[in-house]
């Protein structure tokens, strides 16, 4: 469903009106847009809209897939370079991503969506929203789209921007990271079109600075019209926005190459001295690290 992506596309205005004219292709109008009591078909409730107003969950689903499968699509590229693999919907008991709950999307070496933890290179989970709003216009060849404008101008909180949205992130992150050891070594990135909170900026770093979660990354470069200010990213980076293509792959080509380790803990002062200590005693870095951890881990 998703159209051909350009070579250094990333989201942009055109991205979703292309979501609306092939999920038209199978979904009804009413299944898309919120219906006005004049019959105006919106994206979102104008920011002036004052009439009645009813919810709209049916779409959620539409375009949930067809961000997933973009999204796949867009790692697939770096994916290949490396001779993995960029699959939606995996499924891996051993980290508890079931059917019920799988991955969006992971980078693996194995292009099944039954994964073994010791495949699976990183994981991602999509959290994209349609951002601009949209009006649906009916005429006698079908339908046309008109922009009526960026975020700020109507009544939705899209993306990252949704605190739901972060805290099932946050939530799914760290049921991977206590499910099993072999987590330890898979970044978990936060993929979105749009930037965070202000709320969130401070957890977002923390949750980059402790392990749990290395990124909250947009991939909109430019989410408001006219250029319109917007954060580029966090003081520790904890979410990032990327205005190209090749910026993003060079960021998480990176991340995919430190091979870094999750750890965590509570000790007292004195059993962490002593876990330092004998630690020490090992001879390389590596060394030290791996005795540090199986330590802690006891």
């Amino acid at each position: 469903m998703v159209g051909k992506m350009a070579e250094n596309d990333l989201w942009t205005k055109d991205r979703e009106r292309d979501f609306f004219t092939k999920s038209l292709e199978i979904a009804t109008p009413e299944q898309l847009f919120y219906v006005s009591k004049d019959g105006n078909y919106y994206a979102y409730w104008p920011k002036k809209y004052k009439g009645v107003k009813t919810t709209l969950q049916s779409r959620n689903a539409f375009i949930g897939a067809y961000t997933e499968k973009w999204s796949q699509e867009v790692l697939n590229k770096i994916a290949r370079e490396l001779n993995f693999y960029a699959v939606r919907n995996a499924i891996c008991e051993e980290l508890e991503l079931t059917k019920a709950s799988p991955a969006d999307v992971v980078i693996s070496k194995t292009n099944s969506v039954f994964q073994e933890s010791e495949d699976i290179i990183a994981i991602f989970e999509v959290k994209m929203s349609i951002l601009w709003n949209w009006e649906l216009l009916k005429n006698n060849s079908g339908y046309s789209l008109r922009c009526l404008g960026d975020y700020k101008t109507h009544q939705g909180t899209p993306g990252l921007l949704r605190s739901d949205s972060m805290l099932k992130a946050i939530g799914k992150s760290i049921s991977v990271r206590i499910a099993s050891l072999k987590s330890a070594r898979i970044p978990i990135i936060i993929l979105g079109n749009t930037p965070v909170a202000k709320s969130y900026y401070i957890k977002a770093d923390n949750l980059r600075s402790y392990g749990i979660i290395q990124g909250f990354w947009s991939l909109n470069p430019y989410p408001l019209d006219n250029n319109g200010e917007n954060i580029k990213s966090t003081d520790r980076q904890g979410f990032i926005r990327f205005d190209s293509f090749y910026e993003f792959k060079n960021q998480l080509l990176t991340i995919l190459k430190e091979k870094e380790i999750f750890f965590a803990g509570m000790k007292t002062k004195k059993a962490l001295g002593r876990v330092i200590e004998i630690a020490n005693k090992e001879d390389t870095y590596e060394e030290k690290a791996e005795k540090m951890l199986s330590l802690m881990r006891d």
